[in-house]
C-alpha cells in the first residue's frame, strides 16, 4: 500500500480486546492519519459496548468487500487470522498480523502469502515486544550461526498458561528457567508471552533453530526479553525491558507501540 495523500489510512481491526484498543485509543490521542471504519470482536452486548462510538461492529469477513479498507490490523488471534485474513488480504492494500504466533504452523505464512500475491497486497508482520529486527534481518543476509532469545516475566504474566504447572508462584524465592527449546514450541505453547520469538525467528535463523528460554522471576516488575545472535556479521545483543500493558500482564506495551508506529507509517511519506 502507497502512502495515503489524500486522506487518513481507512483502517479495520479485527480484535478489541487489550491491545487492540490500547492502539485505537493512542491512534486517537496522537490524532494519527487513520480512521477506522470497522471493528471485528466478540459478538456479545459487553464487547459491542466496548467499541468506540459511531464505529460499525463487523461480524462476517464478507463486509470487508463494501468497506474496501486500505488496511487491516489482526489482534485477536490465530482463529481470527483464519477466519478474516483471506478477505482482508483480497479486498485491503495491506493486513499487520500480531498475533505472530500462528506462524509456528509452516503451512499458514505461504497459504497467505499466495491470497496476497495473487490480489496484489501485502502482509506486516509488526516487530511487536522486541526491537533490533532490522539488524537480525541485516545480519541473516551472511547467514546467522545462532540465535538465542530469552523472556524473564513475573508469576502473574505466566498465569493461565502450561507455566502454572512447573513451578509454584507462592513459594518461589528466585528466577527458574521453565523451559528451554524451539521458538515453534515455545510460541505454540505460550501463543500470549512467546509471540515475539517468532518474529525473532521470522527474521533470522528460522522457528527451529531459534533457541528460546522461557523464565519466571518473583522479583521481576517488567517484562524482559534478552535476544543473542550470531554469525559472519559478527555478534549482536540486546535487552528490552518492557513495562507490561495495564490491562495484560502477559502482553509489553511496546507490543501495542509498535502497532501504532507501523499503522501510521502506512501514511508517511518517510518511513524509518
Amino acid at each position: 500500500m502507497q502512502a495515503k495523500a489524500n486522506g487518513p489510512v481507512r483502517t479495520v481491526f479485527i480484535g478489541w480486546g487489550a491491545i487492540g484498543s490500547r492502539v485505537g485509543d493512542l491512534l486517537a490521542k496522537r490524532s494519527a492519519p487513520v480512521e477506522i471504519i470497522g471493528i471485528a470482536t466478540i459478538d456479545d452486548p459487553a464487547a459491542r459496548a466496548a467499541l468506540p462510538p459511531g464505529i460499525p461492529f463487523l461480524g462476517d469477513p464478507a463486509q470487508l468487500a463494501e468497506l474496501e479498507p486500505d488496511l487491516v490490523v489482526e489482534a485477536a488471534g490465530r482463529r481470527a487470522i483464519d477466519q478474516w485474513a483471506p478477505a482482508a488480504l483480497q479486498h485491503a492494500g495491506a493486513m499487520i498480523i500480531a498475533s505472530t504466533s500462528a506462524f509456528v504452523d509452516d503451512a499458514l505464512l505461504p497459504r497467505l502469502q499466495a491470497i496476497a500475491e495473487q490480489h496484489g497486497s501485502r502482509i506486516l508482520i509488526p516487530s511487536g515486544a522486541i526491537g533490533a529486527i532490522d539488524a537480525i534481518a541485516g545480519a541473516a543476509v551472511l547467514g546467522l550461526d545462532e540465535a538465542v532469545h530469552q523472556i524473564v516475566k513475573p508469576p502473574a504474566a505466566w498465569k493461565g498458561t502450561p507455566a502454572e504447572k512447573l513451578f509454584d508462584a507462592a513459594t518461589l524465592t528466585e528466577a527458574k528457567v521453565f523451559y528451554e527449546g524451539s521458538a515453534r514450541k515455545a510460541a505454540g505453547d505460550y501463543p500470549q508471552n512467546a509471540n515475539a520469538t517468532v518474529v525473532t525467528s521470522l527474521a533470522g535463523i528460522g522457528i527451529d533453530r531459534t533457541r528460546v528460554q522461557l523464565v519466571v522471576d518473583p522479583a521481576a516488575r517488567i517484562n524482559e526479553h534478552r535476544i543473542k545472535v550470531r554469525g559472519a556479521f559478527g555478534e549482536l545483543e540486546i535487552v528490552l525491558r518492557n513495562n507490561p500493558l495495564a490491562t495484560n500482564p502477559k502482553s509489553s506495551e511496546l507490543t501495542a507501540l509498535s502497532l501504532v508506529r507501523l499503522i501510521e507509517q502506512q501514511a508517511n511519506t518517510v518511513v524509518i
